[in-house]
This record gives C-alpha cells, sequence and structure tokens, in this order.
C-alpha cells in the first residue's frame, strides 16, 4: 500500500495526558493531525476497546487514520487503519495476512541489523528510535542518536521513515535534518492537557504547511 506519511505523526498516551484516547484523538485533530496512533500499555483490552472504538469514529468521521500499536487483534476488530508493530509484538508478515493489503503497516527499529531486515517485510513505514532520551516507556531501547538516524535514513530504501523517542519542539528540526521523513511525538504534545491543540497546530503549520 502507497500512502503519505505526514510529517507529524502523534501517538496517544492515557498514562501521559491523563485523557481518554477518543478525547486526545479529539483534541489532535483539531490540532491538525492526518494520522494518529493509538497506544495502551499495560491496560487490558477491555477496559479500552469501546473508547478506541469511540476515537475511531471520530477519526473517521473527519478522515483521519488510526494506528492501533501492537494489537493486531484490535486493529482488525475496531476495522482500523493499520497497526504499528514492535520487535516483540506478531510478524509484520502475519498481520499482513490478517489485515490486507490495504491496512497500514509500521514496524519498529532499534539497529542497523534490525533495519536491514525490515527493508525485506511488507510494512509501510520504518519506526527508528529512541533517538533522544525518553520517558514515554518504561522499557525504552538504548537511545540511537542522531548520527546513526543519519545512517538508517540511507539504508532504509523507498521505506518512509518515522523517527521517535524523546522529540520535541527543541530538537525537531535535528531529526528531519538527518534524514526522518516523519517524527513521532507523545509526551511533548500530550503532558500538558492545557494547548495539546495548540502545539499539534504549530507543528503542523511549520513542517506540513498547513496552517
Amino acid at each position: 500500500m502507497k500512502f503519505t506519511l505526514p510529517a507529524i505523526y502523534p501517538i496517544t498516551d492515557s498514562q501521559i495526558s491523563y485523557l481518554s484516547h477518543s478525547e486526545q484523538v479529539s483534541r489532535l485533530i483539531a490540532g491538525g493531525a492526518t494520522l494518529i496512533q493509538i497506544r495502551e500499555k499495560g491496560t487490558p483490552a477491555a477496559d479500552w476497546f469501546t473508547d478506541a472504538q469511540l476515537a475511531l469514529a471520530t477519526a473517521h468521521t473527519q478522515g483521519v487514520r488510526i494506528i492501533i500499536n501492537d494489537r493486531v487483534d484490535i486493529a482488525l476488530a475496531l476495522g482500523a487503519d493499520g497497526v504499528h508493530l514492535g520487535q516483540d509484538d506478531l510478524p509484520p508478515e502475519e498481520a499482513r495476512k490478517l489485515l490486507g493489503d490495504e491496512a497500514i503497516i509500521g514496524y519498529s527499529t532499534h539497529t542497523t541489523e534490525q533495519v536491514s531486515s525490515a527493508i525485506r517485510l511488507p510494512i509501510d513505514y520504518l519506526a527508528f528510535g529512541p533517538i533522544f532520551d525518553t520517558r514515554t516507556k518504561q522499557d525504552a531501547d538504548a537511545t540511537v542518536g542522531l548520527g546513526l538516524l543519519r545512517q538508517i535514513s540511507r539504508l532504509k530504501g523507498d521505506l518512509p521513515l518515522v523517527a521517535i523517542g524523546g522529540i520535541n519542539g527543541e530538537n525537531i528540526d535535528q531529526v528531519f535534518t538527518a534524514g526522518a521523513d516523519s517524527a513521532a511525538i507523545i509526551g511533548f504534545l500530550l503532558a500538558e492537557q492545557v494547548g495539546i491543540e495548540t502545539r499539534m497546530s504549530e507543528l503542523v503549520c511549520k513542517y506540513q504547511q498547513t496552517c
């Protein structure tokens, strides 16, 4: 599947924002988001499925795509636009069989070896990080830095490259200069409930020229 990866790729997190996923999605869309990943770690699916369902319905009425983190089963049950997989999740080949050719499948990598393997997989974009120190993931991998991101930008071929990990308003320019096509952002957008729409809008205006 071919799709346009936006420069700003927000990811929801209820443990950071203390907001429901549907509320986060509404605020991010108000700020101009066109692709949003719903990420829920450590909570039983039964406790957030209905919330994700509402988030998806809200997004689809406005032409915004929703990606589910890790859970292919939830993405399938919801009819989400795709899934984002980690190294320990269901293999992308199996996810593709279940979700079909039209689904968006993203894949996290943390080393050049993982990237070399990933470029042969049936995925639509490649995520690489954490670029900077991050507090949004308790079991975060070692920081990879901008130098390695530059190497990956040359290695990844035609796959769109998403930089992730500790990206904020002060360092985001550096990840684009290093070759990233998109920046996945969590804490900078969500850590404070007030101003989510404004922070998202400012990034979209600057990096996607849609003010």
